[in-house]
């Protein structure tokens, strides 16, 4: 997703996976978040690769300077220190996506490092709700996933009911209990 942002405002991102059809969306929510004063944090630093594999060659560079033929693959640890700082401030946080391919070992330090700060939080009382598949599968492969106050694998799902949206299998229910 971030890659997105980051071509949103101009910036190269190499061979980063980017959804195109969602350029214009994420330009009108940077414009709204500056509009309202509202802070959007994205990742300063990211770790790139020379290909999507396990093996990949990798640096660390400013989000900014991500070279053609290369692809943003994790956070930075600039990043990180950034996004732990900014979650020390919550009392409620809602995870959906991994920040990296956690997948490959290599790629997995800021998804690690975000998990096990949200389990850190959460046994101090915030309160944490894991959304998606991805994000499940993530805090499990740290062995944090008992801490969290919610998991739902249904992420899209999840995130549509905290907009307000209408989800069939509840109005099913609701309607089966009238």
């Amino acid at each position: 997703m971030i890659f997105t942002f980051y071509k949103a405002q101009g910036l190269s991102v190499g061979s980063s996976l980017v959804e195109e059809d969602k350029l214009e969306l994420a330009t009108s929510l940077l414009a709204k978040a500056k509009a309202k004063g509202v802070s959007l944090l994205l990742p300063s630093d990211v770790i790139i690769a020379d290909k999507f594999a396990p093996d990949a060659n990798s640096q660390t560079v400013p989000a900014s300077a991500i070279p053609d033929g290369w692809m943003g693959l994790d956070i930075g640890p600039d990043s990180v220190k950034t996004f732990n700082d900014a979650l020390d401030t919550t009392q409620t946080i809602i995870w959906n996506g991994p920040m990296g391919v956690f997948e490959f070992d290599k790629f997995a330090v800021g998804t690690e490092s975000i998990a096990k700060k949200l389990a850190e939080l959460s046994k101090k009382g915030v309160t944490t709700i894991i959304g998606g598949g991805d994000s499940v599968a993530a805090v499990e492969k740290v062995g944090v996933a008992d801490v969290m106050s919610h998991i739902s694998t249904g992420g899209g799902a999840s995130l549509e009911l905290l907009e307000g949206k209408e989800l069939p299998g509840v109005v099913a229910l609701d309607e089966g209990v009238m």
